[in-house]
């Protein structure tokens, strides 16, 4: 059934009715649509974010088919189509023609992944949900292993990509973003950037009620997920397309993971600023005595220029993460949605 979706996600408490996803302020599900959802009774959901996929899709979806038919769950496919314009969206038109199972959700222009992936969640039926994405560089035939990992008594199952077909410079900055990640999060991983991954259903409905307006999924999951593991999955090389995420993009990632799980940055530069003043007060000391014993002299100038310029700029790096966390304060007060949805085929 197609309907059109003419209102943004945060919309306050919509119940959910046919056509229509029910969602709570700043585009998370209200409690009747989680309850709704959850009669539904299905065991699977697996939410596969799409942007410019178009060669890949049928071969995707293909393989995602045949992996989740010989589970033998119920199950559900749902495509979020983050503003494509190669003709993904007609490619998807017509997978959930042939496939009942397949759902599609279009926004109204792109949004990012992290969004895509959100709306996915929030119209998830499934006690399980997966996320995949739709380059096919993670394979869905390790679908079953995570579902395997996770019936363990798991609450987050996530991929590392072994043998990662990247460029060397990806793979340098996904160190140091997942380096960055596990210290911020407290939870040790080694991928947090690989989509691979399931969660159980209560994790998703708390993160699904966060109102960040910027949020990292595999890091703020984490926060609300009790127990969290790892198995090494398969990484292809991209057949079609390019990534898309720039190194803009990733610096971008970085700062929101700093800014976004911890206040550690404003307070280690507070801390560097009592070492400096201590420090500044006992160079002035020393200063004193010098010119007390020494008398008058004009060496050192520009041995003081260099200590001022570095003060400088500790002060513009200061002023600058100063600035991240009030930007992103008047990012929450705007309370404008996460994005909005154009089509949803059900």
């Amino acid at each position: 059934m197609s309907t059109v979706q003419k209102r943004a996600v945060q919309e306050p408490m919509l119940e959910p009715v046919e056509g229509r996803i029910g969602v709570g302020e700043a585009g998370a599900l209200s409690e009747g649509a989680f309850a709704g959802a959850r009669r539904e009774g299905l065991e699977l959901s697996v939410v596969v974010p799409v942007y410019n996929e178009a060669p890949a899709l049928h071969k995707l979806h293909e393989r995602l088919s045949a992996t989740l038919q010989s589970l033998g769950r119920s199950y559900e496919i749902i495509y979020v189509d983050d503003g494509s314009g190669d003709g993904t969206n007609g490619l998807l038109r017509e997978i959930h023609r042939r496939d009942p199972k397949a759902k599609v959700i279009a926004f109204n222009r792109n949004y990012g992944q992290h969004a895509a992936v959100l709306a996915g969640f929030e119209t998830a039926r499934g006690e399980v949900i997966i996320t995949l994405d739709g380059d096919l560089q993670n394979p869905p035939e390790e679908i079953p292993r995570l579902l395997e990992k996770i019936e363990e008594g798991h609450d987050v199952v996530g991929g590392w990509r072994k043998g990662r077909e990247d460029t060397l410079f990806r793979r340098i900055c996904s160190l140091m973003i997942n380096r960055v990640t596990s210290l911020i999060v407290g939870v040790r991983m080694r991928d947090y950037g690989c989509m691979l991954r399931a969660y159980r259903r209560p994790v998703i409905e708390q993160v699904c009620r966060s109102q960040e307006a910027s949020s990292f999924i595999p890091a703020l999951a984490n926060c609300f997920a009790g127990s969290v593991a790892e198995i090494p999955v398969a990484h292809s090389a991209r057949k079609s397309g390019r990534s898309k995420y720039t190194p803009f993009r990733l610096l971008r990632l970085n700062f929101d993971l700093l800014t976004g799980f911890s206040l550690l940055p404003i307070q280690v530069v507070g801390l560097a600023g009592v070492f400096i003043a201590f420090l500044g007060l006992a160079f002035a000391l020393f200063l004193a005595i010098r010119r007390l014993l020494v008398g008058p002299e004009v060496e050192g100038v520009f041995t003081l220029f260099a200590i001022l310029f570095f003060f400088v700029g500790l002060q513009i790096l200061a002023l600058g993460l100063i600035g991240e966390y009030i930007g992103r304060i008047y990012m929450e007060v705007r309370r404008r949605p996460r994005y909005v949805i154009k089509e949803v085929l059900d």
